[in-house]
């Protein structure tokens, strides 16, 4: 048996035995009446260390509950010596027990006790709470608090001040006080939401103060001065068994979860409304009832304050509730970067609007990935709502602007005039933009509905129409027009076809000879690729690699000419010796490069065909090198790796010199359309320097620079004799060798195997 039970029975055992001996005395008349006086105070010092007992032995108490109970505590030892001063008084004047008042320190410290106790109860701490909902708590404990308050009144203490005997200024005190103890635990418990004392151990101190106290309450209203024995020792030793079973209740406490207090106000209610029944059933109306009427009247006071607070509260609830359906029905419905309509609002405007001639602009911003990649996503963003800001300025109150994707815009016009609409937007958004002061341009595509036309008819109109504006060189707006959608869904279906052929494996390499002009020795070769299209046949590069920059297929279709070059390369060599094939290149493009795994594939072809690194070249136009952050790092990666990277079509971009100081190119390939004509002699020697003017200036900066050059679309002999009076030494185009597969190359190096071995030393330089 614990500590906690054994102080439980042994005060349940000192109550029995003081009612054991109540029965003799009134029956037998077993011993002096003083015997009755130290129950209490028996039943009080087990109580006490039943208190000190939980603290001592319970090192884990909730500071609350601790400083609770050691409140209990304090108030528990406190009556018990007042008792126990009452019982010392009574033995020492044994004849006047039944008549003789509570000595007035036994008085002052069990008043000291109970209010220790009530002290106690007001600190234990209720749900928190604030504004509103704080006052609603003030007013439901007060309305609870004077309910409970008034039937004690009412059924305890006002008819013992009315007794036939009455009973002295000490006793009808501390009945007060024990009620009082009892009205405040039974208010306090029922406003306890997860309290760390326990809401059953509150239960019994209310009881320990309000079942004494009525019950001593009733015996002298019904009985008189002889009521005295039994209330002392029967009715009064319970409180400390109470006390005992509250401290037990403690030790077995988990706390408790909250819950709905709504009912309690209303049960006060109904109890302020006891008296008032009796009254209107003939009791007669004396100062006791008055002071229940007085408190009814508050309590209906205070009702119909928490009424008003709950309504307005209610009130604010609903208003809060409609502005919160407002705010999701906008965030619903529009954009959270630019507060433009979104695609599903933009949509059902739509539909809506397409009876009355609806046009619809698609706007797309040019390059907007560049400023992405180049000044991050926080920039761009910024670019969206200064666009966002400006289409709203632009289109005013005759139409709907929407941000339909990443940074696609798009806005429904009712009204006449779209092309002139269209035309302020592309002028607006021509302007330096934004804090950063960018200079950002816009594709536009103009649809007007048409009867019978559906919503997805009429989108897919400005797109196809937005689509033809950027084809034809952007920052421009196109309406359109029948006809219009077929190129580019034929564009579309290339994109489709183009999955299909890198499924069933339809496109193969072919190599373009790079040769030496002095004798036209094989050094190199560069990959192309060649689509063998089932029912079209073989399909060169110019129809079908657009597509694939635009669907994003370049990607393995690049993947795929890169480990086919390796592996082919790697076989040359190991099939014709180390310095048969001193290089193999193939174009890479700037998605290629964007591709954050296309430095790891291609680490993967080398490894997987045994190539050297310096004999892949990786060719990249200037434009690709001027393609952001990405393609930059990947590029010095790649030179670090051994590979060699060739600026191809050099002298056709606008930063030519500037990128020979800054990328890490290895050779320059002079474009075709500097070789062209290059050979043309007129006798007019001024006309023949400018038509070999870039490729002397090219030649003369990559042998300052320490880069190999290479010629390409060389076409006819005098051009051979051209080049290499300008310092030329390699090249390639169809008067030196056509594309051929990997068989025909290896024809080619078989065919220079007899040479000796002086001849075939020449390298890139």
């Amino acid at each position: 048996m614990t500590s906690g039970r054994r102080y439980v029975w042994a005060t349940a055992v000192v109550a029995a035995i003081g009612a054991l001996w109540c029965v003799a005395y009134l029956r037998a008349g077993l011993g002096p009446e003083a015997y009755g006086y130290v129950v209490v105070p028996a039943g009080g010092l087990l109580a006490t260390a039943c208190g000190y007992d939980l603290i001592r032995r319970t090192p884990d108490l909730d500071p609350v509950a601790a400083r609770f109970w050691r409140a209990m505590l304090l108030a528990a030892g406190s009556l018990t010596i007042g008792y126990a001063w009452l019982a010392v008084d009574m033995f020492t004047h044994l004849d006047q027990v039944r008549t003789r008042n509570m000595p007035a320190p036994a008085a002052a410290f069990a008043a000291i006790g109970f209010l220790l106790a009530i002290y106690a109860v007001a600190r234990v701490p209720v749900v928190a709470a604030g504004g509103a909902e704080r006052w609603r708590m003030v007013l439901d404990r007060m309305i609870t608090f004077l309910g409970c308050a008034a039937v004690a009144w009412y059924l305890g203490l006002a008819p013992m001040l009315s007794a036939r005997e009455p009973w002295s200024a000490q006793a009808t005190l501390l009945i007060g006080l024990g009620l009082l103890v009892a009205v405040g635990a039974a208010t306090k418990v029922s406003f306890l939401d997860g309290s760390p004392v326990d809401r059953v151990a509150i239960r019994f101190i209310a009881a320990a103060g309000g079942v004494p106290a009525g019950g001593v309450a009733v015996l002298a209203v019904q009985f008189g001065y002889i009521a005295t024995v039994p209330a002392q020792a029967i009715v009064m030793p319970l409180a400390p068994l109470l006390f005992t079973l509250g401290v037990a209740a403690q030790r077995r406490a988990r706390r408790a979860p909250a819950r709905n207090r709504v009912l309690f106000p209303y049960l006060a209610m109904l109890l302020v409304d006891v008296p008032l029944i009796a009254v209107a059933f003939g009791a007669p109306l004396r100062p006791p009832v008055r002071v229940v009427l007085i408190v009814a009247v508050a309590v209906s006071a205070l009702v119909m304050v928490r009424q008003y607070l709950a309504y307005a509260e209610n009130a604010r609830l609903l208003r809060n509730a409609r502005l919160q359906e407002e705010r999701l029905q906008y965030e619903v419905s529009h954009d959270g970067l630019t507060g433009l309509a979104n695609r599903a609002l933009f949509r059902e405007r739509l539909t809506a609007a397409l009876p009355l001639r609806a046009s619809v602009l698609l706007i797309d911003l040019d390059d907007f990935k560049a400023v992405n990649d180049l000044l991050g996503h926080g920039v761009g963003d910024q670019l969206l709502i200064s666009v966002a800001r400006r289409l709203r300025t632009e289109v005013g109150d005759s139409g709907l602007p929407a941000r339909v994707g990443g940074d696609e815009f798009a806005v429904l016009l009712t009204g006449p005039d779209p092309e002139g609409l269209a035309q302020r937007l592309v002028e607006a958004l021509s302007q330096p933009i934004s804090e950063h002061r960018l200079l950002i341009q816009a594709s536009i595509g103009v649809a007007v509905s048409a009867p019978g036309d559906t919503l997805d008819s009429v989108l897919r109109d400005a797109d196809v129409a937005m689509y033809t504006a950027k084809q034809r060189g952007k920052a421009g707006f196109v309406r359109y027009v029948d006809g219009m959608g077929e190129p580019v869904l034929d564009h579309m279906q290339l994109g489709g076809e183009l999955r299909r052929a890198l499924d069933d494996d339809e496109f193969r390499v072919v190599y373009q000879p790079i040769v030496r002009l002095d004798d036209h020795r094989l050094i190199g070769v560069e990959a192309l690729v060649r689509w063998h299209h089932p029912a079209r046949g073989v399909v060169g590069p110019n129809e079908f690699i657009a597509a694939a920059e635009r669907t994003g297929l370049i990607v393995p279709l690049g993947r795929f000419v890169l480990r086919e070059t390796c592996r082919q390369a790697a076989a040359w060599l190991a099939e014709f010796g180390p310095d048969a094939l001193l290089e193999a290149g193939l174009n890479v493009s700037a998605r290629q490069l964007h591709d954050p795994d296309f430095v790891r594939d291609v680490a993967g072809a080398l490894a997987d065909s045994g190539l050297p690194c310096d004999r892949l070249v990786l060719e990249v136009t200037e434009s690709a090198v001027l393609c952001g952050q990405q393609v930059s790092r990947a590029l010095y990666e790649l030179d670090r790796m051994g590979i060699r990277l060739a600026l191809d079509d050099f002298g056709t971009g606008e930063s030519s010199l500037s990128l020979l100081r800054a990328f890490p190119a290895a050779i320059v390939k002079l474009d075709k359309s500097f070789v062209d004509g290059i050979e043309i002699d007129d006798g007019r020697p001024a006309a023949v320097d400018a038509r070999q003017a870039v490729a002397r200036a090219v030649i003369q900066l990559a042998n300052a620079f320490g880069l190999a050059t290479v010629a390409e679309g060389i076409e006819c002999p005098e051009q051979v004799t051209a080049l290499r009076e300008l310092g030329y030494t390699l090249g390639q185009g169809y008067h030196l060798a056509e594309p051929t597969s990997a068989d025909g190359i290896a024809r080619l190096l078989a065919g220079q195997q007899p040479a000796a071995p002086e001849e075939i030393a020449g390298r890139l330089s």
